[in-house]
């Protein structure tokens, strides 16, 4: 396995696994399918997507976005990451966020955060693995198929701000 900065004929890929994880409703408040014109769409506002390629095939993806509007939360990122079910457990999942974070440090970058449903131990795991912390919790944040969710709001302070640096240099 190994990551790269994906490229547009990765969308469809990005788009089934994305789609996969809809369905089964762990990990992202989204109900509708995704095509491939949205996440073409979509990676064009991401800073930067990232993907993991194992035998010839994408078995994961993170990407970040702009946390808020604002001009203070410039630095600021949120994040997420999903990997295809048969990948699981199998390293591509901290392969993708380690090199995201890797690429997000060098945008300029001095924060990441994400949300993150409770019931999901392995993500949860992986995150407070790297160095994330979870911070507090959103109760009742959305409603997912009627029932409300609450998330699990994690951290992770980039060496810029580690370091005392607003940007890199």
């Amino acid at each position: 396995m190994f990551t790269r900065l994906a490229r547009r004929e990765d969308a469809g890929h990005i788009a089934c696994i994305y789609n996969q994880v809809i369905e089964e409703r762990s990990a992202t408040f989204e109900t509708e399918h995704r095509s491939l014109e949205s996440i073409l769409d979509w990676m064009e506002k991401a800073m930067p997507v990232v993907v993991v390629e194992a035998d010839q095939a994408i078995a994961g993806f993170s990407a970040c976005f702009p946390y808020r509007p604002r001009p203070c939360y410039q630095g600021v990122a949120e994040f997420c990451i999903y990997v295809q079910k048969e990948w699981r457990r199998q390293g591509a999942g901290t392969l993708a966020l380690e090199r995201l974070l890797t690429e997000a440090e060098q945008a300029g970058m001095w924060k990441m955060v994400a949300r993150v449903f409770p019931e999901n131990i392995a993500g949860l795991r992986l995150l407070e693995r790297l160095g994330f912390r979870v911070v507090g919790t959103y109760q009742r944040h959305a409603r997912l198929d009627d029932e409300w969710r609450d998330v699990h709001i994690l951290e992770y302070l980039l060496s810029n701000a580690r370091n005392g640096l607003t940007r890199p240099e």
